[in-house]
């Protein structure tokens, strides 16, 4: 049966990698929902968030997939209640409509929608929330002449993980390359080398 499930994908910012990553989805003829691209904790590495409507069989085989990719480090796949997870919307509305109608008001209030710029012809609002949240004010906007709408892109946060800031510490503190190298024949190189 499909679900909905977030994956998380921590990279390297490297050229390319966005069209590597979409070509392992759109191989499998599966739809992204959603796509957002943002610095992580930490420096130098990046955080894909990308919503999927699929079975868990093929979510594990995608996460298997990407993190065969060099400039992967890790991927994590999570249903909507092991997530905290936020959009956010921008709703362009007549300012004569709010001006004249209480009921506007009380409306953007109710929702925790801020006013981002108001001018004599048009107020633009923002809120944040869960899709059903910023679809339930786009349709009562809608009532009063809503100019334009866009909806962000999901962010998430994984409630169970620790990221992986951790795993990196970890990495850097046992990196092969910064421990020195022991060859026994170093000492032995004038009877190894001769000819």
């Amino acid at each position: 049966m499909k679900n909905e499930f977030t994956l998380t994908i921590y990279t390297e910012n490297q050229v390319g990698l966005l069209n590597k990553i979409a070509i392992i989805f759109s191989r499998r003829k599966i739809n992204l929902e959603s796509l957002n691209t943002s610095p992580s904790e930490i420096e130098g590495i990046y955080r894909f968030t990308i919503v999927v409507i699929e079975t868990e069989t093929v979510v594990k085989n995608i996460v298997r997939q990407l993190e065969k990719m060099v400039d992967v480090f890790k991927v994590f796949y999570n249903t909507n209640d092991e997530i905290i997870w936020q959009q956010m919307a921008l709703y362009k509305v007549p300012t004569s409509v709010i001006i004249k109608d209480v009921k506007v008001e009380r409306l953007l209030r109710e929702f925790g929608a801020n006013a981002v710029v108001i001018r004599e012809d048009y107020t633009v609002f923002e809120t944040t929330g869960q899709y059903e949240e910023i679809d339930n004010l786009l349709k009562e906007l809608d009532k009063y002449g809503l100019i334009e709408f866009v909806r962000s892109s999901r962010i998430a946060i994984i409630k169970s993980s620790e990221g992986v800031h951790k795993k990196v510490l970890d990495m850097e503190k046992n990196d092969p390359t910064k421990k020195p190298i022991n060859n026994e024949f170093l000492n032995h190189k004038s009877m190894i080398f001769e000819m």
